[in-house]
């Protein structure tokens, strides 16, 4: 018989200590080239990356969304926010996320993946769903990173509904929205961590 296991609901989730997030000090915002080579160095030696990306929302019924406008990656120690307003940035990302051999573990990816073959031009590799980690592990709907911060650490992963919601195409990205987006991919690889995939 499949075991089961209950995901915490929001009420329980309320009550668990905040989760430690990244601070601005180690939160990288890249938009130039120069910025993009020192990041893509950086994340050279990981073996695996947090990762997410963001789009402008839409308000109008039939709008296609023109994003992603920036995509995460995050260590365990600290995030990258890249912009992808200038092309040779755009190009290195797409070069980052082309990369055979280092997992990108992120939640709902699969919006992201189709934007990113659209507007980038590639098929991201080795991209690890974790949603369909957790389900092979018992758990029946999607975690998403809330309900997976609540079970792996017992702390409350805390989302900002207006940096959600963000001009995420803005050229100036406020201190909030590089907040928000470093720590969705940030706790994708801590998550990622703590269940010690192979």
């Amino acid at each position: 018989m499949d075991i089961t296991h209950p995901t915490p609901s929001k009420d329980q989730i309320a009550l668990l200590a905040p989760f430690e997030r990244l601070s601005l000090a180690q939160i990288h915002l890249v938009s130039t080239p120069t910025q993009a080579r020192k990041a893509c160095d950086a994340l050279a030696a990981a073996p695996a990356w947090g990762f997410d990306t963001e789009s402008r929302p839409t308000f109008v019924k039939h709008e296609a969304s023109e994003g992603p406008h920036i995509v995460q990656l995050s260590t365990l120690e600290q995030a990258w926010v890249f912009q992808l307003h200038d092309i040779a940035c755009r190009a290195m990302v797409a070069e980052l996320l082309a990369l055979a051999g280092v997992i990108k573990a992120g939640f709902g990816l699969g919006d992201d993946r189709k934007r990113i073959v659209s507007k980038l031009g590639v098929e991201p590799a080795d991209v690890l769903e974790l949603n369909t980690v957790f389900r092979q592990r018992g758990y029946r709907k999607d975690m998403g990173v809330k309900g997976a911060v609540a079970v792996l650490f017992n702390q409350r992963f805390i989302k900002s509904k207006k940096a959600a919601t963000s001009n995420w195409a803005n050229p100036r990205l406020s201190e909030a929205q590089l907040i928000y987006a470093a720590n969705d991919a940030y706790a994708a690889i801590r998550v990622f961590h703590a269940l010690q995939i192979p």
